[in-house]
C-alpha cells in the first residue's frame, strides 16, 4: 500500500482563479501523485496550469470546510510557483507536475518538489483531528459509498469527537454532520417526488 498524506490542495487555473480542496496525496519517491477524481476542478487546473501546493495544516475546519462550502481561507504567494499557499499552513510542499499517467476515473498527476515551507510547530493530532478528517472523506465520498457503510463509520467515529475534542473539531464536526443530513433528506425528497 502506498503511504498517503491527507492536506488541502490550492491549483489555479489559467485566469488565476483559486481552488482550495482536501485530498490525499501519494508518495512517490522524492516526489508525490495527486490522483484526483473525473471531473474535477482539481483535474482540470492541474491540466491548465501544472503546479500546486500541498497545504500542510491541523486546522480540520479547513477540511471539513472545503467540502461543505465554506472555501474562503486566507492564502499568499508561494515562493517558488504560480499558485498560493494556505496562511494558516504549518507547512507547505511547492509541486510541479512532471508526467501524467491517465485513467479513466483518476489520472495520475506524478509531482516533483520544487520547494517547501515551515511555519509553525505541529504539536500532533489529539484523536478528535483524526476522526474529523475520517468523516471529511466519507462526506467527499457520499456519492459512492452505501448510506449503512457511512452512518456504520460515523458512530465509530463520535467517541472519539465527545472525548477529545475542542472547539474547532466541534465546529468542523457540525459542518460534516450537516452535510450528511442534507445528503440523505435530498435523497429522500428525490425518491418521494419520483415514485
Amino acid at each position: 500500500m502506498p503511504m498517503i498524506r491527507e492536506t488541502i490542495l490550492t491549483t489555479t487555473n489559467a485566469d488565476g482563479r483559486l481552488h482550495i480542496t482536501p485530498i490525499g496525496i501519494i508518495a512517490d519517491g522524492c516526489g508525490w501523485i495527486i490522483a484526483p477524481f473525473r471531473p474535477s476542478t482539481t483535474l482540470d487546473n492541474l491540466r491548465s496550469v501544472p503546479f500546486a501546493v500541498a497545504n500542510h495544516t491541523d486546522d480540520v475546519r479547513i477540511f471539513a470546510g472545503c467540502l461543505t462550502g465554506r472555501n474562503d481561507w486566507p492564502t499568499r504567494a508561494a515562493d517558488n510557483v504560480p499558485v498560493p499557499r494556505l496562511i494558516g499552513s504549518l507547512a507547505h510542499t511547492e509541486l510541479a507536475v512532471v508526467g501524467v499517467t491517465e485513467d479513466e476515473q483518476r489520472p495520475r498527476f506524478q509531482c516533483a518538489v520544487v520547494s517547501r515551507g515551515l511555519h509553525a510547530p505541529f504539536e500532533g493530532f489529539n484523536r478528535a483531528q483524526a476522526a474529523v478528517i475520517e468523516a471529511a472523506i466519507l462526506v467527499s465520498r457520499l456519492h459512492m459509498l452505501p448510506r449503512e457503510k457511512i452512518e456504520t463509520e460515523i458512530g465509530n467515529l463520535e467517541t472519539a469527537i465527545e472525548k477529545t475534542a475542542g472547539a474547532q473539531e466541534i465546529e468542523a464536526w457540525t459542518w460534516l454532520m450537516e452535510a450528511i443530513r442534507a445528503h440523505y433528506a435530498g435523497q429522500t425528497r428525490s425518491a418521494a417526488s419520483n415514485p
